[in-house]
């Protein structure tokens, strides 16, 4: 059985009686829609140039079908397509929590255990960790994408973001979304919970062991960190401010401004964050900031 089919509603039936939705989109003029489209059509393709396959995910899955609406001028998502997109905006979200806290494993080992390091970040163990990420990803945004079939769609069919996801067709439904409800704070605690407890618990090890490093390779090792930090505290901040607190529509205003920075600035800004990781880059900074301390 095809995802498509999963999730299309079944015929005859009294499940839903809502067959596409209404992206709202971000804007409603004309001009503006043709300022947005520019921005994020140049937004997406720095990403995709900058990121070179590493986290071309959400936004592929979003921004590419807001400029085809914006184009076109129609902002109708069939119900399948709807739960499609927010299907694949979840297990590509899930994968780069689980990416996230095995890079902050992998620095930890690096650092805190480097004898040690070609044994417990083996291709075996790597392979091991990648298989039990997209497992993860995907079982939690299957369950979120079957459960939400069962909610009814009796009308307003209007969604007010660029794209579908759970907290804005929540506020669509005709039926109790308390179990939807109570399933996303559950999952949520486990694909986000569980891998900050374990970023936290890694960086504490590793700033540790940073802090009794006098050296220069020291300071690398805490620009390394840095770097994967500001990307950690980015992506997960938005996240948990978007699905956490599932807003009402007085919110959704705010919901669309965290929906734009998780799902087209964090991305955008991550080759520049990466890139103090080259030797390079960190030593060019580095001599600014000394020089910078010197002058005062």
């Amino acid at each position: 059985v095809s995802l498509q089919e999963l999730l299309e509603p079944e015929a005859g039936t009294n499940k839903t009686a809502v067959a596409e939705f209404i992206l709202l989109g971000l804007v409603e003029t004309e001009e503006m829609q043709s300022l947005v489209f520019v921005l994020f059509l140049f937004a997406y393709l720095v990403t995709v140039g900058g990121n070179l396959m590493l986290d071309v995910g959400c936004i592929t899955v979003t921004v590419p079908a807001m400029l085809s609406h914006l184009l076109s001028h129609r902002r109708t998502i069939s119900y399948g397509a709807c739960l499609t997109q927010l299907f694949f905006f979840h297990l590509l979200a899930g994968m780069d929590c689980f990416l996230l806290t095995t890079m902050a494993y992998d620095r930890f080992l690096a650092i805190c255990r480097p004898l040690t390091y070609s044994i417990r970040m083996s291709q075996t163990v790597r392979r091991m960790l990648v298989a039990v990420s997209w497992t993860c990803a995907f079982t939690n945004a299957l369950t979120h994408a079957i459960v939400l079939t069962t909610l009814n769609f009796c009308g307003p069919k209007e969604v007010n973001h660029f794209y579908c996801d759970l907290p804005q067709l929540f506020q669509l439904s005709c039926s109790s979304t308390q179990l939807n409800e109570l399933l996303l704070f559950a999952l949520g605690f486990l694909m986000v919970g569980a891998p900050v407890v374990l970023i936290i618990a890694s960086y504490i090890h590793t700033a540790a062991a940073v802090l009794q490093i006098r050296s220069a390779e020291g300071r690398k090792k805490a620009f390394t960190c840095g770097s994967h930090l500001t990307v950690v505290f980015l992506f997960y901040g938005t996240g948990i401010f978007n699905y956490m607190r599932l807003g009402s529509e007085e919110d959704s205003d705010k919901d669309k401004g965290v929906g734009v920075f998780n799902t087209v600035i964090n991305p955008m800004l991550n080759p520049l964050i990466y890139s103090l990781r080259n030797t390079d880059v960190q030593g060019a900074l580095w001599r600014i900031l000394v020089g910078r301390w010197s002058l005062t």
